[in-house]
């Protein structure tokens, strides 16, 4: 009892505010969060630097006035403190940035990490013995060529314009390439000879090959490097967009994650040891004019997205496999910590429940959604927990790092650290549909925006590009799912304007999902005019007027309705209440005991109609038993989701055991030929898109589909 009461009082002691947030994202606001029970430090910390970057030198008089007004507002600050700033004091927001708190109530010296900010300091070290002098081979890597590309403004307008050349190659494993150009100087891809492996670096030479070391199989042999991982080397290596939509958790997604990971460490050693190369030519020259420009305004060079800790465990121990060298171990600060926090402890997971392969390998692990981690890299040491601007790879979930991007008219924020991003990786980029695509949308909104501070950047080594605000011009992205999608593709022609161009595979399904079903059952496509692929009332009209009264008749009972939008969801069951239509409801938010009801009630017939969410679905994969009547309110996000919800028919059959004749209704539009084509397979997907007909009929579970 005492528990439960104490329970009770902390929920009834948090602001209308934070209990919003609990219901809504089912846990407390990283600001409140109190994980682990040590002396809570609060730490006061002085200003140093203008908000505002400096480009160019102001006059003595307005930097006095600036330093001035500063201070003055530091006072302020620290003597009127309110209610709510002494709250967020208590559980501060660990933003990883120039500004480091403590969240968690972890300690600062735990967090900063400053016994190892020398060794990894890019501006004090010099290069590691044999690495002095390398500078024939560099001139001729893409990865320089690339940096020291220079864009004319008249080539800026015309990629931002959007105007681009438009070409397909095929290649043996990627499939069909489709290749878009915005400058004529840098043509578009050929066959994979055109794209050969690049150049490795030295320190990643002799690993390289141990790719896909850290997911063999336990006393199992380990396979080399695959066809596939080539082609996306080479593909990646031009420094191109890149868009791969097969990227399936049974199959691709392990390779493809190894391949980008070596990608990163190339990049990232081979940028910081010409940092360090140009060090040590510094402090050998004598020419005071002369200028090596060879960073962006803030370190962080990658940023890699991926939706569960697990993913990020997987990414570092790659990292390690790659670096670290043969007989020996490898240098990593804080390595213990982050086992202990993105690991899965014994007994963790829950216990072995009958669910697809798919679903066993999406949520193996780690499976929290909310962490930041930096990451910086010197010679072969890794450094784990480094602040943001001594991170050369960031790696984060979008809600991890939107706590500390913040929101227009918030105070408490920081975004400076995203400016010169050079690597974008959105891995699993499926599963952020089904988490919250607003939060992704929203980093890609503050990467490579000019910074508010110079964050102590010595000008004079950054490059002009950095300068003249064109960083996103020389980004590269590369994106990754399992799936084809609009909204996924969006990223690439909304928020990526690389001069080199994009590349994106175009998955050409054969033969659809609905093959997967195994119940006789009568599938009925109906089409519906709209205007826009976001034309929602379109579809909420035609299932109201057309649909829904054909199962308005109690003859009509056990009607499952598959709705894959929540938005949809809420609207549908707003009209059914207005109604008064007997109904059950289950979605992602629903506590367990709600879902235990709705299904109980549905399979009994007590509930004529179940309105049940994708997000559910995705998360859980139960079995609804009791469905006689199928309603696709829109088709499946992912494809075989049709054929698992259409199979879910045969659970009721076995128990039951009587006849029941079943039917099954999808709703789709012109705007729906990804999804179409995945469902039914290409050529009957192009058939029923050009047809007069807006009705068709597949039958399944005979000995051949109709």
């Amino acid at each position: 009892m005492g528990k439960r009461r104490r329970g009770n009082q902390e929920i009834t002691s948090l602001t209308k505010k934070q209990k919003k947030h609990l219901k809504e994202f089912g846990e407390q606001h990283p600001f409140h969060d109190n994980v682990v029970d040590r002396p809570e430090k609060t730490q006061i910390l002085r200003l140093v630097s203008n908000y505002r970057l400096i480009f160019f030198l102001y006059e003595e008089e307005e930097e006095e006035e600036e330093g001035s007004d500063a201070e003055e507002d530091l006072e302020d600050e620290e003597e009127g403190e309110t209610p709510d700033n002494s709250q967020n004091k208590e559980h501060p927001e660990k933003t990883n940035g120039g500004i480091e708190e403590t969240e968690e109530a972890e300690t600062e010296g735990e967090f900063t990490d400053k016994k190892n900010e020398a060794a990894f300091c890019l501006e004090t070290n010099l290069p590691a013995k044999g690495e002095e002098n390398m500078g024939e081979q560099e001139e001729e890597d893409i990865f320089v060529k690339h940096q020291e590309t220079e864009l004319s403004e008249e080539e800026v307008g015309r990629i931002l314009q959007g105007s681009k050349i438009k070409t397909q190659v095929k290649w043996p494993k990627l499939g069909t390439l489709q290749c878009m150009c915005p400058l004529e100087r840098f043509p578009a891809m050929g066959q994979p000879s055109s794209a050969p492996l690049p150049s490795i670096h030295k320190t990643l030479e002799a690993n390289w090959g141990l790719l896909n070391q850290s997911f063999a199989p336990e006393g199992g042999t380990m396979t080399d490097v695959t066809e596939l991982q080539k082609e996306l080397l080479g593909l990646m290596g031009t420094y191109r967009d890149v868009h791969f939509t097969n990227s399936s958790p049974l199959r691709e997604a392990k390779e493809v994650q190894s391949a980008y990971c070596l990608h990163v460490l190339n990049h990232v050693l081979k940028a910081n040891t010409r940092v360090l190369r140009n060090n040590a030519k510094l402090k050998e020259t004598k020419d005071v004019n002369k200028e090596f420009r060879d960073q962006g305004i803030t370190r962080p060079k990658v940023l890699i997205l991926v939706p569960f800790r697990d993913g990020v465990l997987r990414v570092v121990q790659t990292f390690i496999t790659l670096l670290e060298p043969k007989g020996k171990k490898m240098d990593v600060s804080n390595k213990k910590r982050f086992k202990e926090e993105y690991g899965e402890e014994p007994g963790e997971s829950p216990p072995k429940l009958h669910r697809p392969d798919d679903y066993h390998a999406i949520f193996s692990g780690n499976t929290d959604d909310h962490f930041r981690i930096g990451v910086s890299i010197m010679k072969r040491s890794m450094r784990l927990y480094s602040p943001f601007y001594s991170s050369d790879i960031i790696i984060a979930s979008p809600l991890g790092l939107r706590t500390v991007l913040g929101a227009d008219g918030e105070k408490k924020r920081d975004f400076d650290f995203l400016s010169s991003i050079e690597l974008l990786i959105v891995d699993q980029a499926d599963v952020f549909l089904m988490q919250n695509w607003e939060h992704l949308l929203h980093v890609l909104k503050y990467l490579n925006l000019q910074p508010l501070d110079s964050h102590g950047v010595d000008f004079s080594r950054v490059r002009m590009w950095n300068l003249n605000n064109w960083a996103a011009h020389y980004r590269q992205t590369l994106v990754f799912s399992a799936i084809q999608e609009p909204q996924i593709t969006n990223i690439l022609t909304k928020h990526c304007h690389n001069y080199r161009g994009q590349v994106c595979s175009k998955t050409i399904p054969k033969v659809g999902s609905i093959c997967q079903v195994l119940v006789q059952l009568p599938h009925v496509f109906q089409m519906f005019h709209s205007d826009s692929f976001m034309d929602q009332d379109a579809r909420f009209q035609f299932f109201v007027d057309k649909i829904l009264p054909q199962y308005r008749d109690s003859v009509m009972s056990h009607t499952f309705i598959y709705v894959p939008s929540y938005f949809d969801f809420v609207r549908l069951r707003n009209y059914l209440k207005k109604e008064d239509i007997s109904f059950a409801s289950v979605s992602e938010y629903s506590q367990r005991s709600e879902v235990s009801r709705a299904r109980h009630y549905f399979q009994k017939g007590e509930k004529q109609f179940m309105l049940f969410s994708e997000r559910f679905h995705f998360y859980k994969r139960y079995t609804i038993k009791g469905i006689h009547n199928l309603i696709f309110y829109g088709l499946p996000t992912y494809p075989h989701f049709y054929s698992e919800v259409c199979n879910m028919l045969q659970a009721g059959v076995r128990e039951g055991g009587g006849s029941v004749s079943f039917t099954c209704t999808a709703l789709y539009s012109r705007y729906d030929m990804h999804r179409l084509a995945a469902i039914t397979g290409v050529d009957r997907a192009a058939q029923m898109l050009q047809s007069k007909k807006t009705v068709h009929l597949f039958i399944t579970g005979e000995e051949k589909n109709t």
